[in-house]
């Protein structure tokens, strides 16, 4: 007989979520026989599969040994715990995402990767120990390409990621973009909008100025900060007003406005020129605008956070 209790992470989930995370190896239908025949029980009481778990809940479970027998997989110990911190608290972590660094793990492989570092700093920090936790692993609210530098959040603990969820998927997080354009906007600050399809095959996107099939609206709002008139360079801050795959690059590209860097949408021959391989653009600012309960979090309301050094504004 084995005993787990419930931690403030583990808490508010199923019993099955919870035990399918805790216990890995134990597989699904077994894992619902023994709840159905008591040798899964919750504090001394027989349970359901739905049943939401509370911090400081006992759960005791009557199964064979040799569904323990996992390994805590510690392989983030082999990416380097350097990492461009823009804020940082008990509850998030703030990281500015260097270029050519992916947030997880991709077809490439390979454990150099921003969640990755993260894990390794937050160990070291003794801030996760994976032995005391049961379910629970830091993991990041938003993501960012590869080849786009910029703010990316990080959950320390279960409730600020359930909180930041919620907040990414409605919208109460504001985001700026700073990037370089070659060629210079007509206009000093406009809300450009187009039509947006995804080639899944290609991993590129197509964009027009009026709906075509499959295609989703996109709306991209920028203001100019300043322009090089020699070298036909312009400084924007972007407002991602509709979140796109590409919609940056490849809706400014479509305006006649491709980003300096960009070797999928802009010009190689300005980029080769600059010597530049990756495209010009920052998610250098992050405001929180919550309107409705944030629960632990309230305190980050109407703050900002920016990346100071954005790699390639002295480029103009």
């Amino acid at each position: 007989m084995k005993e787990l209790i419930v931690n403030e992470n583990d808490a508010g989930q199923r019993m099955d979520k919870f035990l399918s995370k805790a216990v890995p190896l134990l597989p699904k239908n077994l894992l619902y026989k023994y709840i159905r025949l008591k040798r899964i029980k919750l504090n001394g009481k027989r349970c359901e599969i739905s049943t939401r778990l509370s911090s400081g809940d006992l759960i005791s479970l009557y199964i064979n040994d040799e569904f323990f027998e996992k390994d805590i997989d510690k392989s983030y110990l082999k990416a380097p715990a350097a990492l461009d911190i823009v804020y940082e608290d008990e509850n998030i972590l703030l990281v500015n995402k260097h270029c050519g660094l992916v947030v997880h793990e991709d077809e490439n492989g390979g454990y150099d990767t921003l969640i990755n570092r993260i894990l390794h700093y937050l160990y070291d920090k003794k801030e996760y120990i994976p032995d005391d936790e049961n379910s629970f692993i830091p993991a990041l609210c938003n993501r960012i390409d590869r080849n786009t530098s910029g703010i990316v959040i990080c959950a320390k603990n279960a409730e600020s990621l359930r909180i930041m969820n919620q907040k990414v998927k409605d919208r109460e997080l504001a985001k700026r973009y700073l990037c370089i354009t070659v060629g210079i906007p007509e206009k000093k600050d406009a809300t450009l909008k187009g039509y947006l399809r995804k080639d899944e095959k290609l991993n590129q996107v197509k964009v027009a100025r009026e709906p075509f099939q499959d295609a989703k609206t996109i709306l991209t709002g920028y203001k100019m900060i300043k322009a090089d008139r020699e070298k036909q360079l312009a400084l924007l801050e972007v407002d991602l007003i509709t979140g796109r795959t590409h919609q940056i690059r490849a809706h400014l590209a479509f305006e006649g406005y491709p980003l300096l860097g960009d070797g999928k949408y802009g010009i190689n021959r300005i980029n080769r020129q600059y010597n530049i391989k990756t495209q010009a653009l920052c998610a250098y600012k992050l405001t929180f605008k919550f309107t409705t309960d944030a629960g632990k979090l309230k305190y980050l309301n109407n703050k900002s956070f920016e990346v100071k050094d954005v790699w390639f504004k002295n480029l103009i």
